[in-house]
């Protein structure tokens, strides 16, 4: 393998967005949010791997474009297996748009380093920790250049054609915002919300209580018996045992609070909050209590048209632009393979099969090639929705 590594090198420490990520940013909820500490949130994680998971079962290919304006997969291309089989020599070309995405979706940005042979083709794509990578502006080319950290804390620099990046939404010109960071409250807010759900459990699921005792207390007598009594009664393996109080010792609960009430109609609204950050339907989260039969389907299209598209765009461009020459990029193209998210539903498939057949936009061996199946004998024929006639007969 090349070495990655091998511009100038200087020692400098790592920027306040690698160490934001690494420690997390302080919320109004009281608890410091990063990327670390998100992915513990459920809601956090499964909008990340919905994300991730999509992103990793969709196949981007390159194509060729055709004098007749059509075109053909170039699989004798050296980027084509990069995209569809190894990115490199341990790395699958799922795990690496597995890996890429989650970077994405967490950071804002995504980075790879691209390896080249002497003749400047690309022979492998290795992700680098987004963490560790700083956007510069080259001040006489405005073109960005790009600077990672090593883990001892040496900076190599560099250009902008050795580094694929794949940036979300941000203020920056060179460099999109974390979802985490720039959503930190509400992903705050919904862990508190499970913190308080969980202390609620493990005190039994009811609300504390004061005991009151009609003679004074000394020190050891106050610590002896809130032991005895937490000791006794506190946790779900305790519920429903009967209390024991003596010496006219009495147990006054408290009622529970309007927000201990409601909690868990907030927890739902922060689950919604969490999805909105990444623009996912609530009922891809779990969130089934709007889903009917009428409308999971539509929300399954909007997934794909508002939160899918945008970002299979993003890496379309940015696979074109870094790993295809000016040269290239006249006749190659990337482009993700989306049909197989319509794979779970047979019905939807094959009533469109049989209507593109109808319509004679595919034929029946093209149909077949789709769903990894053998042509067979006349199945190359186009047919047409007058009484199903060939193309080429039509005429007569």
């Amino acid at each position: 393998m090349f070495n990655i590594f091998r511009r100038r090198t200087e020692t400098r420490s790592i920027g306040l967005d690698a160490l934001l990520a690494l420690g997390g940013a302080p919320t109004a909820a009281g608890v410091s949010i990063g990327t670390d500490s998100a992915m513990r949130s459920p809601p956090v994680r499964c909008a990340v791997k919905i994300m991730g998971d999509t992103l990793a079962s969709l196949t981007p290919h390159l194509y060729r474009r055709l004098p007749d304006g059509g075109r053909e997969r170039a699989t004798d291309h050296p980027l084509y297996p990069l995209l569809t089989d190894c990115a490199n020599g341990w790395t699958p070309a799922s795990e690496f748009r597995l890996v890429m995405q989650t970077a994405l979706a967490l950071h804002g940005n995504s980075f790879a380093w691209v390896g080249r042979d002497g003749a400047g083709q690309v022979i492998e794509l290795i992700p680098l920790d987004s963490r560790t990578v700083s956007v510069e502006v080259d001040s006489a080319t405005m073109e960005p250049r790009y600077v990672v950290t090593t883990s001892n804390g040496q900076r190599r620099e560099y250009s902008r054609r050795d580094i694929l990046h794949i940036r979300d939404v941000g203020s920056s010109l060179y460099k999109g915002d974390s979802p985490v960071q720039m959503g930190r409250e509400a992903i705050g807010l919904g862990i508190v919300l499970e913190q308080h759900a969980a202390g609620l459990f493990g005190r039994g699921a009811r609300p504390s209580g004061v005991l009151k005792y009609p003679k004074q207390l000394t020190d050891d007598l106050l610590v002896r018996l809130r032991k005895s009594f937490e000791g006794f009664y506190k946790g779900g393996d305790n519920a429903g045992r009967v209390a024991i109080l003596e010496d006219g010792v009495t147990f006054e609960p408290h009622q529970l609070s309007s927000v201990d009430a409601q909690f868990l109609e907030m927890r739902k609204f922060q689950l919604q909050e969490i999805a909105r950050i990444w623009r996912i339907p609530a009922h891809l989260m779990g969130d089934l209590e709007r889903t009917t039969h009428n409308n999971a389907e539509e929300m399954g299209a909007q997934f794909l048209s508002y939160c899918l598209m945008p970002i299979l765009k993003l890496w379309q461009d940015a696979i074109r632009i870094t790993c295809l020459t000016p040269d290239e990029r006249r006749e190659y193209y990337v482009e993700f393979l989306v049909d197989d998210l319509a794979r779970a539903d047979l019905a939807a498939r094959f009533t469109a099969y049989s209507q593109a057949i109808n319509a004679g936009v595919l034929s029946p061996n093209e149909v077949r090639a789709m769903e990894n199946r053998g042509p067979y004998e006349g199945g190359e024929v186009f047919t047409r929705p007058v009484n199903t006639a060939a193309v080429k007969d039509a005429a007569q």
